[in-house]
């Protein structure tokens, strides 16, 4: 157990440090592809002209800004941390990389998705809030404890099968 939390922090660090803190042009790449991508997922079920860069309009003077933070990185890179300190295959550890991805991607969009339809049809600002906070990033947290839970039960399985 030390030597994964001890694992889990690296890895968290070094993640972090790479793809997500803006110490490097990939990870200013990375960012702005990941924003843009849920940019363009979240436009095919928002109102037309309703995104405009990246804001969401809610109304004419309330917006919500799609910036760095809310391109769903930052639980992927946790959920990353957690499946690198975990012992597993290299090829297991992956494939539920990739699958924490998609899952992720598709998560969040719902997440601001549900924070727009509530924030538009609620008292606005002080909704968001509610929305965003309590509502949105604990779907993102069981989001997270779910694949990492799955991932660890099929690990036992998959080290069996060495």
């Amino acid at each position: 157990m030390k030597r994964f939390i001890v694992f889990y922090f690296i890895f968290l660090g070094v993640l972090f440090l790479l793809f997500y803190v803006l110490t490097s042009q990939l990870s200013q790449m990375l960012n702005n592809l990941q924003t843009h991508l849920t940019l363009r997922a979240l436009n095919l079920f928002l109102a037309p002209e309703q995104l405009n860069g990246v804001d969401i309009w809610i109304n004419a003077s309330y917006k919500i800004v799609i910036t760095k933070a809310c391109n769903g990185m930052i639980p992927i890179l946790f959920l990353y941390a957690s499946i690198m300190a975990y012992p597993s295959t290299f090829k297991h550890k992956l494939l539920w990389m990739f699958l924490g991805y998609i899952l992720f991607f598709v998560v969040n969009i719902v997440r601001i998705l549900l924070v727009v339809y509530v924030t538009e049809n609620g008292k606005g600002q002080s909704d968001f809030y509610w929305s965003h906070d309590l509502i949105g990033n604990t779907l993102l947290l069981a989001t997270g404890l779910g694949l990492f839970i799955a991932f660890i039960k099929s690990t036992s399985r998959d080290i069996k099968n060495l």
